[in-house]
């Protein structure tokens, strides 16, 4: 396969070859994409979607909502807490506003990279995820499960200062991760790598407030061979073990630090509805 290049100002070379898309398949980043009414997806991603929703009609909620959550997390770790590196892994489809869109908004000279193994998010990498002049992006093609890949990449070396806090972005990812290949361990070595003062920003499906309705969706993506595993809220806590949770605490989305017309507002959907948690914690 061949390179592919980015070109111009801040922008990091992929070193990575042209992809496969695996469109006889559906892929959660391709199925997020549907949710969030994208064009980037395939019959099969349509097909796993539109079942998803039957089992839960609620399905389009939970990726709106998780879009929402992330803006808000990268203006309070750039506008508050002053971060301005970001590693966001299982980033999806670029949809605007990206990371580096959000945190380039307040700090022009933040840098970003980016991690997904979906082929067809490296496709989009070159027009989508190109940074301002003044700050840089990189896109690394890996799973979430190869911390030392990742970690040990020339294109993250090469934009992050990992002697510097960095936020570690992990937004709707985890749930996709099964027990068995030891999600807690993954995010503690990922974490151990981090200096301190970095920031973990973690969203996560949750079954508690309507474990049927979300088990038949389970099933769906079982049955089309994507794991979901919706966890409780103290399992999604325990992600958190040894760092220091930002107020309010580990919530669903949208009670996490909502905007004023958010808050105020009447059609703001349900914790049913919703059933994803979210939460922002400091590394000490």
């Amino acid at each position: 396969m061949a390179k592919a290049n980015w070109m111009g100002d801040g922008v990091a070379n992929s070193g990575v070859h042209a992809p496969d898309l695996q469109i006889d398949r559906p892929h959660p980043a391709r199925v997020y994409d549907y949710l969030l009414g994208g064009k980037d997806n395939y019959a099969a991603d349509r097909a796993a979607a539109e079942a998803g929703m039957k089992a839960n009609p609620n399905s389009l909620v939970p990726a709106r909502q998780n879009r929402a959550f992330l803006s808000r997390a990268v203006r309070y770790l750039v506008a508050e807490a002053g971060i301005s590196q970001f590693l966001e892994i299982g980033t999806g489809i670029p949809t605007s506003p990206n990371v580096h869109e959000i945190a380039q908004d307040s700090n022009p000279r933040a840098r970003v990279v980016y991690v997904d193994n979906d082929p067809i998010v490296l496709c989009h990498a070159r027009a989508l995820l190109t940074s301002g002049p003044g700050g840089k992006t990189a896109y690394i093609d890996a799973d979430l499960r190869d911390v030392d890949r990742i970690l040990g990449s020339p294109e993250l070396r090469g934009t992050l200062d990992m002697s510097r806090p960095v936020a570690l972005m992990l937004i709707a990812v985890l749930h996709f991760i099964p027990d068995g290949d030891d999600p807690y361990g993954i995010v503690e070595r990922l974490i151990a790598r981090l200096p301190s003062g970095s920031y973990l920003a973690l969203s996560h499906l949750t079954g508690d407030f309507d474990p049927t309705a979300w088990a038949g969706v389970a099933a769906v993506a079982r049955r089309s061979g994507v794991t979901i595993r919706a966890r409780s809220h103290p399992a999604i806590e325990r992600f958190f073990a040894g760092l220091d949770v930002i107020e309010p605490g580990v919530l669903p989305l949208p009670r996490w630090r909502p905007e004023p017309a958010e808050a105020d507002d009447p059609e703001r959907p349900t914790d049913t509805a919703v059933s994803v948690y979210g939460g922002v914690a400091r590394v000490p």
